[in-house]
C-alpha cells in the first residue's frame, strides 16, 4: 500500500524543509517537496492533504507494561486524590459500580496528601465492603490490599515486606501481584494489553519495550502479544505498535525460550524512591531506612557475562546511588572477564539510573550501556518540594535523572513512560528532559526527541528505525502542532543545534511549559494505519 503525505511539515534529516513523504511496502520511499509529489500520485492508494500538519518518526517507548497499563485504565483511577478520605471516597465509589472479582486501583501517592500515609486495611475493608481489592502506589512498588485479597493469597502475609496494615513491598509485593495473576483470566488480560496498545497508538508511538519480569506478569502475556501481532499482520484487525519482549530474569535460556530481545528490563537490583525501597548509600530523610539490595555486583556480572557470550542483551533495574555502584561494579567486572570491546557490543542497558555519580556514568559510557530513562519522573517529583525533594533531602534530589551529564559521557539515551507509573504522553517526555528541575541537567528538545524515536529503536538493538530517510521504516505519525514548528532549546547554555531556518535543521513543535502540546491525528506503523483520528485527514 502507498500512501502520500503532502502539504505539511516532515520532521527529516534529508531535507530539513520537506513537506511531503511518500510510505509503502513497509519503508519510507521518498520525502521532498510537493511539486515533486506529483510523481508518487500514480499507483498512490491514498493522498493525504496534511494542512500544514507535522509528520514525525513515530515515538518508541523504551518502557513500558502493558498488561498493568490496561488495567489501569479500567480500573480506579487514584492520581488525582487530594487526600487520604478523598481516595477512600472514591474507592466506595467506585467499589459500588464495579462488578470485578478483584478491585484494581492504581496511582495512589500518599507524598501529596495532608495526611501522609498510606490506607490501612481496616480502611480498604470498609470503603470495598469486604470485598478483595489491590491498590497499587503509583511507582508499582507497593500496595495496599483487602483482607479478602490476602485470603486468597495467604503466602503474601509470610513474606519479606508484608505489614499488618495490608501494605506490601518487595517479596510480599511480587506474592502479591502473583497472586493477581491466577485471578485474572486470559481473556481479561488479552483486552487490558490491547487496551495499551491502542492507547500508545493514540500518542503517535509506534514502538513499545514491554519489559515484563516474572514478578510482574506471567510469560503467557507474550503468547497474547504474539497472536495481536499475527493478527494484525494477516488484517484480521487494524496494525498495532510494535511490541519488543524484554524478560527481567537471571535465566537468560529462559528469555531466549520466549523469544525475549533480553535477559533484561525490570530485573531489579533495587526497588524505588517512593516506597523507600531503592538501595542508598545514606539513609532516607524521612525514615529510618537505606531501601533494600536485591542483586550485588558478582550477580550483575554474573548475567552481563552470560547475556555477551549468548549475544542477548542484558539489562537491570537501578534507581538508588547504593544499587548504581553495584551495578557499574558488575559491569566492570564482566568487562575484565570477557573484554570491553565484547561488553560494548552486548549493547547492554539499564533502567532509571536516577542516582548515578560522574565518575559511574563515564563509566557506562566507556561500556557502550544505554540508559532507558522517564524523564516525567522529574517533572512528577523533582524541584525543592517534589517526592524527591522529602524522601532524600534537596541536595540528593537535585542530582537525579542526569540527562545532561549522562549525553555529555556518551551514554545512549531512549526515553519512555514506565506506563502505568506515567501515562503514555511523548511530547510530555520530551519537555520534562528540555525543562529538567535542574537547569544543568536540561537537554535540547532536538535530543529529547531523538531519544524517544531512535533511541529506542537503537535501545533494541535495531539501528534502521527511528528516522524519516528513503529506505527506513514507515512508522510515522502525523500530528497537529499549536505552536511552531521550529528548532528551540530551553536555554542558551544548552543551545546544540541552531535556531536559524536558513541553517537547514529539521523543525520541531514549540514545546515550553505554558503552551500546548501537539495532539496526534494519525500514526502508521510499518505502513500500515494503528490510529487515526476521525475526519482528520483527507
Amino acid at each position: 500500500m502507498r500512501i502520500l503525505f503532502r502539504g505539511g511539515h516532515v520532521h527529516t534529516p534529508t531535507d530539513p524543509h520537506a513537506t511531503a513523504v511518500c510510505v509503502e511496502g513497509g519503508h519510507i520511499v521518498w520525502t521532498g517537496d510537493d511539486d515533486a509529489s506529483t510523481h508518487f500520485e500514480d499507483g498512490a492508494t491514498r493522498v493525504v492533504d496534511l494542512h500544514g500538519r507535522l509528520v514525525v518518526p513515530a515515538f518508541v517507548d523504551a518502557h513500558a507494561h502493558l498488561a498493568q497499563t490496561g488495567f489501569a485504565a479500567a480500573g480506579l483511577d487514584l492520581s488525582t486524590a487530594a487526600s487520604l478520605h478523598e481516595a477512600l471516597d472514591a474507592l466506595a465509589a467506585f467499589a459500588n459500580s464495579s462488578p470485578t472479582a478483584v478491585i484494581l486501583g492504581f496511582g495512589w501517592d500518599e507524598t501529596g496528601w495532608p495526611e501522609q500515609r498510606t490506607f490501612t486495611r481496616a480502611e480498604v475493608d470498609r470503603a470495598t465492603g469486604g470485598r478483595a481489592a489491590f491498590l497499587s502506589r503509583v511507582d508499582v512498588h507497593s500496595a495496599v490490599l483487602s483482607s479478602a485479597f490476602l485470603d486468597g493469597c495467604p503466602d503474601a502475609v509470610h513474606a519479606e515486606g508484608y505489614d499488618a496494615s495490608g501494605f506490601v513491598a518487595r517479596t510480599a509485593h511480587h506474592v502479591a501481584r502473583a497472586g493477581l495473576f491466577r485471578l485474572t483470566p486470559v481473556a481479561d488480560r488479552e483486552n487490558a494489553i490491547l487496551t495499551a496498545l491502542e492507547g500508545a497508538a493514540r500518542q503517535g508511538i509506534g514502538m513499545v519495550h514491554e519489559l515484563g519480569a516474572p514478578h510482574i506478569c506471567p510469560p503467557e502475556d507474550f503468547d497474547i502479544l504474539g497472536r495481536l501481532t499475527e493478527a494484525a499482520a494477516l488484517r484480521e484487525r487494524p496494525a498495532l505498535p510494535e511490541a519488543v519482549w524484554y524478560w527481567g530474569s537471571l535465566d537468560v535460556d529462559d528469555a531466549r525460550r520466549i523469544g525475549c530481545a533480553g535477559a533484561a528490563g525490570d530485573l531489579c537490583v533495587d526497588g524505588s524512591i517512593g516506597s523507600r525501597t531503592s538501595a542508598l548509600h545514606a539513609p532516607y530523610a524521612d525514615a529510618d531506612t537505606s531501601g533494600h539490595l536485591y542483586l550485588d555486583a558478582e550477580q550483575v556480572a554474573e548475567h552481563v557475562v552470560d547475556c555477551t557470550r549468548k549475544h542477548i542483551q542484558a539489562g537491570f533495574h537501578v534507581i538508588g546511588d547504593r544499587a548504581a555502584a553495584e551495578l557499574v561494579a558488575g559491569f566492570r567486572a564482566a568487562a575484565e572477564a570477557v573484554g570491553p570491546s565484547a561488553v560494548v557490543e552486548g549493547r547492554h542497558r539499564v533502567e532509571h539510573l536516577e542516582m548515578a555519580s560522574p565518575e559511574e556514568i563515564a563509566e557506562l559510557g566507556s561500556l557502550g550501556v544505554t540508559a532507558s530513562m522517564q524523564p516525567m519522573f522529574d517533572a512528577l517529583w523533582g524541584g525543592e518540594s517534589g517526592m524527591y525533594a522529602r524522601r532524600l533531602g534537596v541536595e540528593r534530589a537535585t542530582t537525579m535523572n542526569a540527562f545532561a551529564s549522562l549525553q555529555r559521557a556518551g551514554v545512549a539515551l531512549a526515553f519512555g513512560s514506565d506506563s502505568p507509573v506515567t501515562p503514555f504522553g511523548p511530547w510530555a517526555s520530551v519537555r520534562a528532559a528540555a525543562w529538567h528541575h535542574t537547569e544543568s541537567e536540561r537537554i535540547t528538545v532536538s535530543a529529547a526527541f531523538d531519544a524517544h524515536t531512535r533511541g529506542g529503536w537503537r535501545a533494541a538493538r535495531q539501528d534502521e528505525g527511528g528516522v524519516i530517510a528513503p529506505g527506513a521504516p514507515s512508522s510515522i505519525a502525523v500530528f497537529d502542532v499549536p505552536h511552531g514548528p521550529g528548532v528551540q532549546a530551553p536555554d542558551a547554555r544548552v543551545t546544540a543545534r541552531s535556531t536559524d531556518p536558513r541553517a537547514g535543521v529539521p523543525r520541531l513543535p514549540d514545546l515550553h511549559p505554558d503552551l500546548d502540546l501537539p495532539t496526534c491525528v494519525m500514526t502508521l506503523v510499518h505502513g500500515e494505519v494503528a490510529f487515526e483520528e476521525p475526519g482528520a485527514l483527507t
